[in-house]
């Protein structure tokens, strides 16, 4: 055995416990239960198990005589008086052991093989770095597509959201970034996943290369919902362990909007009133905090590059969670349905897309061809019903000629790969750029608006 699987075997023995304090069931009600006998013993989150029906729960209200629980699942089965037993907090010790498996958000190993926990736990509710000790953001990270290595930058310690709703690619860029994204170590929160898509999502979208330097945390959509939400906060612990030992990480949480559907529960549970559209005040400080863990470290630490999925139904752009991230993050990426149904992906919407890192990790060469792409990609999408419908009249607008010239260019330049970084891609850019020059040539006065009769 090697000496550091000792160390983490002795620790775990160090750690273990048999006696656990006991209370009684004296009412119960949905998915809820009281219990009294312990009283300044059970704390806010902790654990209990119901060993006649075999339930478990967490608590989620205490007072000076009663203590309030939120079971995993309906309450069929408990009966006044059954004995609850309080479980000692799990231990979550992430160390190198675990690149390449999958765990629960309680350390436990999913894939199938033993997995142990390393010598020092750590906390799921750790606070960020200090600000004023924190690093600004780095130099840009090649991310292996050209759309992200030139026109949407990723910089060293950028935090983003991934705004998308189901079925347009999102989860095949997350891992089309897990797997080209420059970075030491990757960490994967899969939040309310589909079971059945966790083994597809390892297997084949990330593939042996991605699993390689990856450590995925997940809780599967029937999971408690304080298990759900716990399953972020386990993975930014992880993401924080390595950060914290000099390296690089990559952390892609998908999505946050399950995490705040199973705050949500949590908090009705609890008592808390529903507000911003049925979702608890407390939802924005959960995710600010969630978020701020992430980004760049101190001086002696590495840093952690982040990417936050949500899901907008009906890209409503100014739902509560989505509103509530772009406050938060460095940028933002848009998914767009009309551009994934026309076959390009990914289906990033560019002209709604923002990256904060801009203009700093680019040199000014690069931001104008940055701002040229932009600019062109802004003009056709303000003019694509009048050319699609054929009431634009060639040489009527300069501008206009020319996002119509390149605009097929650019738009296969935004799924290309970029396997040399990004000097390569600003190249293709470049090349994609240069027929606009050929489309606004000789064309007539620009701005003469004129259409089709």
């Amino acid at each position: 055995m090697k000496d550091t699987e000792f160390v983490n075997v002795a620790s775990a023995i160090a750690r273990a416990t048999d006696t656990y304090p006991v209370g009684r069931v004296t009412g119960v009600s949905g998915s809820q239960a009281v219990l009294q006998g312990l009283s300044g013993r059970a704390a806010l989150a902790d654990r209990v198990r119901l060993p006649r029906c075999g339930h478990t729960g967490i608590v989620t209200r205490a007072d000076g005589v009663e203590t309030h629980i939120m079971l995993d699942g309906p309450a069929n089965g408990v009966a006044v008086g059954d004995r609850v037993v309080l479980l000692p907090a799990p231990v979550f010790a992430p160390h190198d052991g675990w690149i390449g498996r999958v765990v629960d958000p309680d350390g436990q190993p999913l894939d199938g093989r033993p997995l142990t926990q390393g010598a020092v736990p750590v906390s799921l509710q750790a606070a960020p770095p200090p600000a004023g000790a924190r690093r600004a953001l780095g130099a840009r990270v090649g991310t292996g597509l050209a759309l992200f290595d030139t026109i949407l930058p990723l910089a060293r310690g950028q935090r983003v959201g991934l705004f998308a709703g189901s079925g347009v690619g999102k989860s095949t860029l997350l891992a089309n970034l897990a797997r080209g994204v420059e970075a030491d170590v990757i960490v994967i929160g899969l939040v309310g996943e589909r079971g059945r898509e966790l083994r597809e999502f390892i297997e084949k979208v990330l593939g042996p290369d991605g699993m390689a330097r990856c450590v995925i945390v997940a809780a599967t959509s029937d999971r408690p919902a304080h298990t759900r939400r716990r399953c972020a906060a386990a993975a930014t612990a992880v993401a924080e362990h390595f950060r914290d030992a000099g390296r690089h990480v990559l952390l892609l949480i998908d999505s946050v909007t399950r995490f705040a559907e199973a705050h949500r529960e949590v908090s009705s549970a609890a008592g808390e009133p529903a507000s911003l559209r049925g979702y608890p005040a407390s939802t924005s400080a959960s995710i600010a905090a969630l978020c701020e863990r992430a980004g760049p470290g101190t001086e002696a630490a590495g840093d952690i590059t982040a990417v936050y999925s949500v899901l907008v139904a009906g890209s409503d752009m100014e739902e509560p969670i989505a509103d509530i991230l772009r406050g938060v993050l460095d940028g933002h990426i848009v998914l767009d349905r009309a551009i994934a149904e026309r076959g390009r992906f990914p289906a990033v919407d560019v002209v709604r897309s923002v990256s904060r890192s801009l203009p700093d990790v680019a040199s000014a060469q690069e931001n104008g061809l940055i701002a040229a792409a932009r600019r062109h990609l802004g003009v056709y999408a303000r003019s694509e019903l009048m050319i699609q419908s054929g009431l634009y009249v060639p040489g009527s607008d300069k501008a206009v000629d020319e996002a119509i010239a390149c605009h097929d260019a650019l738009d296969r330049f935004c799924t290309e790969a970029a396997p040399h970084g990004p000097k390569a891609a600003f190249a293709a850019l470049q090349r994609a750029l240069s027929a606009a020059a050929e489309g606004g040539r000789d064309t007539g006065p620009a701005g003469d608006a004129r259409v089709r009769g």
